[in-house]
């Protein structure tokens, strides 16, 4: 058990960097045949090679869950941890679908995106990237907060300067929203614009709000990768 254990939780030995590269290549080779499926007008011959690809990697993927359970110390905690919520989504659409013909099910599948998380447990750049979110994610819901009450403002704001000229495009704040949106991220589509000397000013003081909210996120994060990598620097150092 122990040498199950070790090969499945730990990537310092040969076998277990040969698990996690064959979970992590099946991981991408399953991704890529969920966009291969979305083409238009497969063959048959394509349809069933992917089906039976997807019903294999599933079972893999199951196999994995499954053996995971078995080593781990604690199994209602894994079984609700972080990484156990992702194994255990990247296979129920597969379950939750096959043999069921209700359209309103088939939303699940999207779920099989989940996979792509799965990189995380086997990647040492993804989970410090990971834990990088995690240790700032006080700072990310308030500036979440943050830009939705600017986003509404801005909506506010537009509608009273540009609905009298184009009620058109800002017959309410709900339709300015989207100019917001566009603007306040710096994207500026330019389907919808202001044309008054009133919104052209203000649009100038969003834009350079803006600026600044992609800055804040950017640095946070970018600090907290920083202070992660140098703890992982000193825990080699000092083990």
């Amino acid at each position: 058990m122990k040498i199950l254990k070790d090969i499945i939780e730990k990537n310092d030995s040969g076998p277990g960097k040969l698990f996690d590269l064959i979970i992590q290549s099946l991981i991408i080779y399953s991704l890529i045949c969920f966009s291969i499926e979305t083409i238009p007008a497969l063959t048959l011959k394509v349809k069933q090679f992917l089906s039976v690809s997807e019903t294999i990697v599933v079972i893999i993927f199951t196999v994995e869950y499954l053996l995971r359970l078995v080593v781990s110390e604690r199994k209602i905690k894994f079984v609700f941890s972080f990484y156990g919520i992702i194994d255990l989504l990247a296979i129920a659409p597969f379950y939750l679908t096959t043999g069921i013909d209700l359209r309103a099910i088939r939303i699940f599948r999207l779920f099989r995106l989940i996979r792509a998380f799965k990189l995380i447990r086997y990647s040492k750049a993804l989970k410090r990237f990971y834990f990088a979110i995690y240790s700032i994610r006080a700072e990310m819901l308030l500036f979440l907060i943050t830009t939705v009450f600017l986003l509404f403002f801005s909506a506010v704001g537009i509608y009273y300067f540009e609905n009298p000229a184009q009620p058109e495009h800002f017959s309410s704040i709900f339709d300015s929203l989207w100019w917001a949106v566009a603007t306040l991220t710096t994207v500026g589509y330019g389907d919808i614009y202001p044309i008054t000397i009133g919104g052209r000013i203000f649009t100038f003081f969003i834009l350079m709000i803006g600026l600044g909210i992609i800055a804040v996120p950017t640095s946070l994060l970018s600090s907290a990768l920083t202070n992660i990598r140098e703890e992982s620097s000193e825990l080699k150092k000092n083990p």
